[in-house]
Parts: structure tokens; sequence; C-alpha cells
């Protein structure tokens, strides 16, 4: 068919061949199996791929481009492979570097390489044992368990170097490091896993499987962090110079420095969670799944090309049921049917449909002579009955009307190929279509439905759980949190300290772009457990502090000299891992790694500033008597 005569069939122009005819297009209708398909999605692709570059040989005057459900699926899969195969392995080495440099050992460092690849390959292991698959939501569980092995192993660490340059011998310094540690990291451990298993009530599956396996994974962590790692440590040739108090004098420093300020720092520690929190306000979920893709990617090239010439790649299938046999071919139905394509055309977004209406026109001009005049809908039912049973007798194989109306002719399809739109403005176009056709035709049921309309839903409603789920285990953490710490005071401050650094975060996110896509959702569970990590570590050693009969200054002091530098290098170490991710040309996976960045380093600051001049506030009434009568108290 030359491409200028598609300008005769509606069918064919604007959605097979582009309207200026410099472009046509071959559409595959491909029916994918239930469950995982990777493996035929791949497959599928590859093949395409073969016949393109097979053309491309044979026809060299000709670009060829592959755009689609499939090909989109395919490329999710290449640009995730890509980044498995470079950033990720580099954002591990990044990680061990920062950890040798930081704690000043490379057996440390090598150490924790062991226990965190430990962690993620038995927690793999499981899943794959269990049946379970990699989905867009499962493939970020070795990150997240990364996480937070890597905080537990560098407590551990950290605690036993500074014991170690205290005079004590190796294996001394490494029980005193378990003693100090093993309580606060079992009740992180166990409280970010039951967080995790909360996702058990979303209504979305493969977010289940995320929360289980990271559980898994983040119970894993505990056990080896507490046992193996030790093991190694004493058997590893390690020697720690005894020394002096450099490390641990700045942060004694840091720490007399917040007590000293509490008064300022608190009121300006408020404003910034408020202006934060106004911010976060900016934030919109919306998922434009074409532009996760950079320049580079020949999808992305292929969706340019099409947007330019054909407009989007995204449909939306409206079908109107009569549920009457045969009520397609009412006058009545078919006037609705030619007014809903109407309407769809005159919308902006909109850029071609596929009517039986159409249909049925051309038939009814055909019939009279091919006279324009007769170009309109049929004016009886045995009319278009007549019309509809000759076209089809007549069409050839591939032609039929199968697509459009079902077999008992009670319902019809229209097919609106659209701009490539956000989740949020594809979900309101087609509720501002169903508002307007139950106007015109409330007798009519009106269904929407197709890939991206349910990528659409699914995305939002996928968002909106991680979200709220996540939200939801920060409280009943903080819940836990007082079970476990036995004060209710301590607890309610962890809720705080739990759930600002996540305000501020999407705060600031909120400044600098304000769009939430499907990875971004993720963000937060994946930072939980460093969030609750930083505030369980801090607040069991100023309540220990405490317990020794510290006064509330010298309680903080305490706190920062003992815990500072383990979370200033858990802190550092993961966020120049997760900003290595900031380099790559995904966008699922540079948002993610600039916003987790973002929450780490807030996490940080508020348990650093916040939290201090918090408990200063606190227990202002309290901070000269002994940390023993304060316990006593609060337990009467």
């Amino acid at each position: 068919m030359g491409a200028r005569s598609g300008a005769k069939y509606p069918e064919v122009d604007g959605r097979l061949v582009s309207r200026q005819g410099e472009v046509a297009i071959i559409n595959a209708t491909i029916q994918l199996p239930d469950g995982d398909q990777t493996k035929e999605v791949i497959e599928i692709a590859d093949y395409a791929r073969s016949l393109e570059q097979k053309y491309e040989q044979q026809y060299p005057q000709h670009d060829i481009y592959l755009t689609g459900m499939v090909i989109m699926n395919d490329a999710f899969a290449v640009a995730a492979q890509d980044d498995a195969q470079t950033l990720i392995p580099a954002m591990f080495v990044v990680i061990t570097l920062m950890i040798a440099l930081l704690t000043r050992s490379i057996v440390s460092a090598l150490a924790t390489l062991v226990i965190v690849g430990s962690c993620i390959a038995v927690t793999m292991g499981l899943a794959g044992w269990a049946g379970l698959f990699l989905s867009t939501a499962t493939v970020n569980v070795p990150t997240m368990v990364m996480t937070l092995a890597v905080a537990d192993c560098i407590h551990i660490i950290v605690s036993f170097r500074q014991f170690a340059r205290q005079g004590m011998a190796k294996h001394e310094a490494l029980i005193e490091s378990l003693k100090v540690n093993t309580k606060p990291i079992v009740i992180t451990s166990v409280t970010t896993a039951i967080g995790f298993l909360m996702l058990n009530f979303s209504a979305v599956p493969i977010l289940a499987d995320l929360g289980n396996m990271t559980a898994v994974g983040v119970m894993l962590a505990c056990l080896f962090s507490l046992t193996i790692l030790p093991a190694i440590l004493n058997l590893a040739p390690l020697r720690v110079p005894t020394a002096k108090k450099a490390a641990t004098g700045r942060f004694e420093r840091a720490g007399d420095w917040v007590c000293a300020r509490h008064k300022r720092i608190l009121p300006v520690s408020l404003l910034v969670v408020v202006v934060s929190l106004a911010f976060s306000a900016n934030n919109e979920l919306n998922d434009i799944a074409v532009k996760y893709f950079g320049q580079a990617s020949t999808f992305r090239q292929a969706v340019d090309v099409q947007e330019e010439t054909m407009g989007g790649m995204s449909n939306i299938d409206f079908v109107i049921y009569t549920d009457e046999e045969y009520g397609v071919n009412d006058p009545q139905v078919l006037q609705k049917v030619a007014a809903l394509t109407k309407w769809l055309n005159e919308q902006p977004e909109v850029h071609h449909v596929t009517s039986f209406a159409d249909t049925m026109k051309r038939l009814n001009m055909n019939m009279n002579n091919d006279d324009p005049a007769y170009y309109r809908l049929p004016e009886d039912k045995e009319t278009a009955s007549q019309y509809l049973l000759l076209y089809e007798m007549s069409l050839p194989y591939g032609l039929d009307l199968n697509n459009q109306i079902d077999i008992n002719k009670s319902a019809v399809r229209i097919v609106a190929v659209l701009d490539n739109l956000g989740s949020n403005e594809f979900t309101e176009f087609e509720q501002r279509a169903r508002s307007w056709f139950a106007d015109l035709a409330p007798n009519l049921r009106l269904e929407a439905a197709s890939p991206p309309l349910m990528f659409a839903h699914i995305g939002a409603r996928n968002m909106q759980s991680m979200v709220w789920g996540t939200i939801l285990a920060l409280i009943l953490i903080s819940g836990l949190i007082i079970i476990a710490l036995r004060s209710w005071r301590l607890g309610l401050v962890s809720l705080l300290t739990n759930l600002i650094p996540a305000g501020i975060g999407f705060g600031v996110w909120g400044m600098l772009s304000g769009q939430i896509n499907m990875a971004l959702s993720v963000v937060l569970s994946m930072t939980m457990g460093i969030i609750v990590d930083d505030t369980v570590h801090f607040l069991s050693k100023y309540q220990l502090a405490r317990k020794m009969g510290k006064n509330v200054n010298d309680a903080i002091i305490y706190t920062f000299t003992t815990v500072g530098q383990a979370l200033v290098t858990t802190t550092a170490v993961l966020a120049a891992g997760f900003g290595i991710l900031m380099l790559s040309d995904f966008r699922l996976n540079s948002d993610m790694g600039a916003l987790t960045v973002i929450i780490i380093v807030a996490a940080l600051i508020v348990d650093m500033l916040f939290l201090p001049a918090f408990l200063m506030w606190l227990d202002k009434d309290k901070r000269n008597s002994r940390g023993n009568e304060d316990e006593l108290r609060e337990k009467t």
C-alpha cells in the first residue's frame, strides 16, 4: 500500500501510516503467558531486533525502530542489567573503599564485603528456592539488605576499634563491642524486619515478596554481623594501634557544642522541618514510563521518533456494553458510539481514534455508490445488521472485526491513541471520558482498559501503598522500640526521629523535582532500615549512659563519643555508594540514588542535631539529676 493511499482509510491514516506519509507502522499483537514474562519478553525483543537488523541491511535507505509494551519491558530489563553490570559493582567498590578509608582497615572492609555478599546470596537463594521471581519491586532487595548489613558491620567494627585503641586485647575488644552493640542491632533488625513484613498487607503481590525477602535479609544481616563478622575479625591478622583519642575527641567536642547550643538548634530544626513539610506538598505521584530512559537508549530514540511523527505510543480501549444481542446495530447505540468517537477526536491529547461507527459510515457510503452524502450511520437496525453481515463475509483474513465487536454483537470497542502521558494524566483522561459518556448515555455501560492504563492504576496504587505502608511501619517500629527500650518517652522520641528524615527528604525533593515515580516510592522502605538504625543506636547509648548515672549533658556527650563515629561512617559510606547510582542514565536508578542520599544524610543530621537538642529540652528538669533516678521515676 502506498503511503499516500492511507489518507483514504481512517483506520490507517494517522494510525499505521503518518499523515505526511513518511512513516509506516507494522503492529503485532502478542499474547504473553501469565506470571513471570521476563524470559518471553527477552526472546521476543531479541527476535524483533534480529528482524530489524536483517531488513535494515536489505533496505539501507530506511530506518527501522522498535516500540511498544514488549519492547519497553525489554528496555527496562536492559537498563537494569546495564546498571547491574557497571554502576552496582562500582557502588560496592566505593562502599568497600570508603569503609577501608574511614576505619583505616582493609581487613574490616573486606570482612564487611563478605558479610554483605553472604546476606544477599542467601536471601536471593532462599527467594529462588521459594519460587519468587525478580520484579520491578524485588530487584531492589539486594540494595536494601546491603544498607542494613553495612550499618550492622560498621557499628561492630567501629566499637571494636575504639576499645582496641584504648589498650584492650583484640578478643576483649570484640567482646566489649558485642556487649554494647548486640541489643541495638537486634532491636533495629527485628523492628525493621517487622516493618517490612507489614508490606504483606499491600494489595500488590510483588510488594509482599519485597517485604518478605528484605525481612529475611535483614535478620540474616543481624545474625551474620553478630557471629561471622566477629569470628573473621578475631582470626584475621588485624592490628589496631593504641593511641589516642583524636577521633573520639572530635565527637566529644561535637556533643559538647550541641549541648551548649541546644536552645538555638531546636527552633531552627523545627523551622527546617516545617519548611520541608510545606515543600513536600509539591510532590505528586506520577509515572511517565518512557521518560525513564536516557537519549542513548534505542527504545527512547524510537519513542521520540514515533512521538514526533505519529504521536504517542499509549492507547486506551473504551468498550461500550449494550447488554443485548446485536445491540451494536441499534442506530441509537451507533449514534452514541459516533458521539464518543467525535468527542475523543476533539481532545488535545488524542492523536487517533479507531471506531466501528466510522466503519459503518463508510459501508453506508459504499453501498450507495460511494456517494459522500451517504457517509453517515444507517437509519435503522435491519440495514445496519445487513451491512455488518455483508462486510464480515467479504473481509480477507486478518481484517475481521473481532477486535472491535464481540461475538454476539452486544459490545463495541473504540481505540484511542494518546500522547505519552503521566499516570495521573492518563487516569484523569479516563475519568473525564467516563464522566462525559455517563451524561450522554446513562443506559449504556462504558469500561476502559489497556496495558498503559493498567500500569497507571497499578503504579498509583503501588506508590500509595508503599508510602503509606512505610509510614505505618515506622509508627509500628517506634511502638516496638518503646517495648524494647522499656521507655515510652524514648519510644515517642524515636517516632519523631524516624519520620522527620523522610519529611525532610521528600521536602527537598519537592523543591528539586516534585515528581514521585515508582522507584522513589521504594526509597522510603529502602532507607527505613538506616533511619531506624541511627535512632536506635543513639537512643540505646543515651539510655545506657543515663543508667550509668550520667546527667543529660554527659549522657549526650557519651553518646556522641561512643556512637557518633559509627553513624557518620555509615552515612558517608552509604551516601557515597548510592551517589554512584546518580550517574545512571536510567532515571529510576538515578532518582532513587539521589533521594536515598538526601534521606540518609537528613537522618544523620536529625540524629546529631535535633535529637540531642530535643533530649536536652525533654529532660531539662532532670538535667542535673542522676540517670538511675530518672529511670526509676519513669517506671513509677
